[in-house]
C-alpha cells in the first residue's frame, strides 16, 4: 500500500531506539503481569522484579527489548516481527555481556564459586509469516556439526503473539492480548488504505473501543510514528529477503536446508517453507 503524508501526519524517526513493545511493559507491574502469563505464576510485588536492560547495547550490535531479573532467574525478552534465525547466537552475546556486567571480575579468579542467575531466552513474535503458537530454536543449530550433546548450548522459546493465538497466554495478560488485536488492525486496514492513514485509524478505533486506551492516549503520536516505522522496517525486510534469494543465495538457503535435514527436527514441508525452497528439492535433499 501506498503512502501518503501531509503535515498533520507524524513522520517516522528512524532514530527510535524502543518499540511500541518495550513502551507497553517499561513499567515493572506490566512486565510481571508478562512474567505471570508465560510463567504461569501469580507474582504480585513488581518491586522484586529488577529490570537490568543494557541501554548501550544496540550501539554494540546488539538487541534486546527487556531483560530482567527475579527470583535469581535473569530473563531476557525480545519482540519480533520477522523470523530470525540468529537470535540464539545473538542472545549469547546479550548474556555474556550482562554477566559481566553483573559479576564481580576479581571474584572470578578466587576459590569460591560465583553464582549467576539462571538465564532464559523468551520472544514475542507477531509478524506476518505463519509460525507455531510455541516453537524453540538453539545455538547448535548453527554450528557446523550436529552433536547430540553440545558443549554450549542456548534455547530460545518463541510465542506467536499474533491475534488468534495462544489464547491461554493472551487470557493472562491483558496488554498483550489488546496489542496483538491493534497490531491485527493496523494489518487489516493497510489492505484497504495508505499505510500512515490505515495507522491512525488504528489507534482512533482501538481508544474507542477501550484496547490499550490509555496508553494511546497518552502516547498517541509517538505510537503512530513508531507504528509506521516498524511496518515501514518489516516490509523492508521482506524486500530485502527477496531480493536477496533473487540475487542468488540459493546456495545459502540449500546449506541451511541441509542442516536442518540432519537434524532431524524438521519436516520437508517446514524446511522448505522456512528456507524458501522449492519442495521437491527438500524431499531429494533428504535421500
Amino acid at each position: 500500500m501506498t503512502r501518503e503524508t501531509n503535515e498533520n501526519t507524524p513522520v517516522a524517526n528512524r532514530k527510535f531506539k524502543d518499540t511500541i513493545f518495550r513502551m507497553l511493559f517499561s513499567e515493572k507491574e506490566a512486565l510481571l503481569s508478562l512474567y505471570n502469563a508465560v510463567n504461569d505464576s501469580n507474582y504480585t510485588d513488581a518491586d522484586a522484579l529488577e529490570i537490568v536492560t543494557l541501554e548501550n547495547a544496540i550501539y554494540m550490535g546488539m538487541k534486546n527489548d527487556l531483560a530482567f531479573i527475579l527470583d535469581m532467574n535473569l530473563y531476557l525478552y525480545e519482540h519480533q516481527s520477522t523470523i530470525n534465525p540468529n537470535i540464539p547466537l545473538r542472545d549469547l552475546f546479550y548474556i555474556a555481556a550482562e554477566y559481566q556486567r553483573l559479576v564481580d571480575k576479581k571474584s572470578l579468579y578466587s576459590s569460591t564459586l560465583q553464582k549467576i542467575p539462571n538465564p532464559h531466552f523468551i520472544v514475542f513474535y507477531n509478524g506476518s509469516m505463519p509460525i507455531e503458537d510455541c516453537c524453540t530454536s538453539r545455538l547448535s543449530d548453527a554450528f557446523y556439526h550436529v552433536t547430540d550433546n553440545p558443549s554450549l548450548e542456548l534455547v530460545v522459546t518463541t510465542f506467536n503473539v499474533n491475534a488468534g493465538h495462544n489464547m491461554e497466554l493472551m487470557s493472562q495478560c491483558r496488554i498483550l492480548k489488546e496489542y496483538s488485536i491493534y497490531v491485527a488492525k493496523v494489518r487489516t486496514l493497510t489492505e484497504q488504505m495508505p499505510l500512515d492513514a490505515a495507522v491512525q485509524k488504528a489507534v482512533v478505533e482501538c481508544i474507542h473501543e477501550n484496547i490499550l486506551a490509555d496508553f494511546l492516549r497518552k502516547n498517541q503520536a509517538e505510537v503512530i510514528a513508531m507504528s509506521i516505522f516498524e511496518y515501514d522496517k518489516e516490509e523492508e525486510e521482506k524486500k530485502l529477503r527477496k531480493a536477496e534469494f533473487e540475487a542468488g543465495v540459493e546456495h545459502a538457503a540449500t546449506d541451511i536446508a541441509l542442516r536442518m535435514v540432519k537434524t532431524g527436527k524438521y519436516n520437508s514441508k517446514e524446511i522448505a517453507e522456512i528456507c524458501n525452497l522449492p519442495l521437491e528439492d527438500i524431499i531429494a535433499l533428504m535421500k
